[in-house]
């Protein structure tokens, strides 16, 4: 994401980390874990060129924002009100359209319920609506690691090992291994990441969670380790508004990275589309 410009903008009581590139229709593009905004960076140009204002955060925590020590301040709803503030600081009152991944699905879905009326649609990847994700039973079994992301140091030391050997196993090429690295390694930042989960586990599992009224866009890979598909396919169970379904083939976890073109062309039929 270097070749995009960012800035630091106070939203929320942080600064967070932003690139703001492009004019006309928002567009927010939230990333997940163990991801910074760089995640994006294969949807930031073709977005501009469509003619959208994009807007993609490093989230609390995560790149080069603000990072929060305490575990409770990484809770959903504050991870929402970020962005919330985020667009209160540029300036942008019409309606965005949201896209978020992983953590930016969870982070999006509480958007879509708390802050509906700030969004034109919602384009989610890879993890559905929290009642759907708590509801598969094949999706409490594809989790199993989030137990043990939840164990304070002895995470961190397993993912530090062997020189951050399970990171790079995950990552799409060897520069793309080395950013996300380089992005963890830094004081504080493996914690700051995982602390989403240790804020949010338990929750998730147990809170209500409203449906949203939002045109949503569920889009889920084949390939993905950590995601059933049932959990986003139900989603639609979750959505009042219009909603459409579609199975992303031959594509891991990071499906905006390994199949850039196929989402880049979705994402744009679907902001144009009447329903969205």
């Amino acid at each position: 994401m270097n070749e995009f410009p960012s800035k630091l903008v106070e939203a929320n009581g942080l600064r967070l980390h932003v690139t703001d590139v492009g004019s006309g229709t928002p567009v927010v593009l939230l990333h997940g874990f163990p991801d910074t905004r760089r995640v994006w960076r294969r949807q930031v140009q073709p977005l501009v060129d469509a003619g959208y204002r994009v807007i993609v955060p490093d989230q609390r925590g995560c790149g080069d924002s603000d990072m929060p020590t305490a575990v409770s301040a990484y809770r959903l709803d504050k991870l929402a009100d970020d962005i919330a503030a985020l667009l209160d600081a540029l300036g942008i009152s019409e309606p965005a359209h949201l896209v978020g991944h992983d953590w930016g699905a969870m982070v999006g879905w509480k958007l879509a319920v708390d802050h509906a009326p700030r969004f034109a649609s919602f384009m989610v990847m890879s993890v559905g609506h929290p009642l759907e994700y708590r509801r598969s039973i094949e999706q409490q079994l594809r989790a199993w690691y989030i137990g043990v992301f939840l164990l304070r140091g002895f995470s961190e030391r397993l993912l530090r090992a062997g020189d951050w050997r399970a990171l790079r196993k995950l990552s799409l090429d060897a520069e793309d291994a080395d950013a996300r690295v380089a992005a963890l390694a830094r004081p504080g930042r493996l914690t700051a990441g995982l602390s989403w989960y240790r804020a949010n586990a338990m929750s998730i599992l147990t809170q209500p969670f409203a449906k949203t009224s939002l045109p949503v866009f569920g889009l889920w890979s084949d390939g993905d380790f950590a995601l059933a598909e049932g959990q986003m396919r139900n989603s639609q169970r979750q959505v009042t508004g219009p909603w459409r379904y579609q199975r992303i083939e031959k594509a891991s976890h990071w499906l905006q990275l390994e199949s850039a073109d196929t989402i880049n062309a979705l994402m744009l039929e679907w902001f144009a589309s009447p329903r969205a």
